[in-house]
């Protein structure tokens, strides 16, 4: 049966004018491809944003097999603000596949959430009361033929506590 692993991740963390990543998100990054380095993954798809391009480019580090490309379609919007965008994002990601696949897509909190918010059926207004960590794990399984599969949401295990927290709102912190 073919089934498509979509690893989501929301970028690592950034500095103030969003254009590099902090000395944190660096650790953040190389973490996360620590963690993922010996699954099958073969491509990873980024956000044309900066700190997605940086972040995924640590990851490939540890994931040497694995194409890296941009996709337009992961780009940082409020997706209720553009309904199409996110129709042709899900429909890009989570179509069949002829053969098990495993991709990881970085990304941003608004898109990471309209995954989970899509796997589950949710309405629209639901994807906003998701929040993710910096590099915080998705895992969704689209098996052919049946319905997804949300298997984690916003894992943070690969991270030591000191960076568990960053990227969420204040209110939401320990």
């Amino acid at each position: 049966m073919s089934v498509r692993h979509l690893w989501i991740v929301r970028h690592a963390e950034a500095t103030r004018d969003q254009s590099n990543l902090t000395e944190a998100g660096r650790r953040q990054a190389d973490l996360l491809g620590a963690r993922l380095a010996g699954l099958p993954i073969t491509a990873i798809s980024h956000s044309p944003k900066p700190r997605a391009v940086k972040t995924a480019a640590l990851v490939a580090a540890h994931l040497p097999e694995a194409a890296v490309k941009e996709a337009a379609e992961l780009n940082d919007r409020i997706p209720t603000d553009d309904l199409p965008a996110m129709s042709a994002m899900i429909a890009r990601f989570t179509g069949p596949v002829p053969e098990e696949t495993h991709e990881l897509v970085v990304t941003h909190n608004f898109q990471a959430g309209w995954f989970v918010r899509e796997a589950y059926l949710a309405p629209p207004e639901r994807f906003g009361v998701l929040n993710f960590g910096n590099t915080g794990l998705t895992l969704i399984r689209y098996p052919a033929g049946e319905p997804p599969r949300v298997i984690m949401v916003g894992d943070l295990s690969h991270l030591p506590a000191d960076l568990r927290w960053t990227g969420l709102p204040p209110d939401l912190r320990p």
